[in-house]
């Protein structure tokens, strides 16, 4: 087994966070040539923001650190396959690389429901790579949830 990058450490220290806090464990970073932009963590309870998710957070952080709402060669790194929210914004700020951890199935929209990126009127598509850190990933969204139903 390889060690994860360095931005998917983050992103699962972030997620560690999250949960630490009572959110559902997500975290993302974002990275431009090397360095990390921006980091965050889930926070939808803490903002009484429904759309206060780890990746727009983080998109929304990085564009304030570089002074513009287009994110042309940075790429997200986040623990969870973004759902349709978070894969429009990725779209709208030009993100190059998607590295993601878990997939989804109830809730992501890159590889399930709606495939944002596969759509025809998808006006950005960036690269994608999933599975990155999926075991850690998948093991604080699990322990997360079961110890809110036991």
């Amino acid at each position: 087994m390889f060690p994860l990058p360095e931005p998917m450490r983050l992103a699962l220290d972030a997620a560690r966070s999250a949960a630490q806090a009572g959110e559902v464990p997500v975290g993302a970073v974002i990275v431009r040539e090397g360095k990390v932009i921006a980091s965050a963590a889930n926070a939808p309870r803490a903002l009484h923001d429904p759309t206060a998710h780890a990746e727009m957070l983080a998109i929304r952080a990085a564009a304030r650190i570089l002074g513009q709402e287009r994110l042309e060669g940075c790429d997200l790194w986040v623990t969870l396959e973004p759902c349709a929210m978070c894969a429009g914004a990725i779209a709208h700020a030009r993100l190059a690389r998607l590295y993601y951890g878990a997939s989804d199935p109830k809730g992501g929209a890159v590889e399930h429901g709606a495939r944002f990126f596969a759509q025809p009127t998808c006006h950005h598509r960036p690269e994608i790579y999933s599975g990155i850190g999926e075991s850690e990933a998948g093991a604080l969204l699990r322990d997360f949830f079961r110890a809110r139903r036991g």
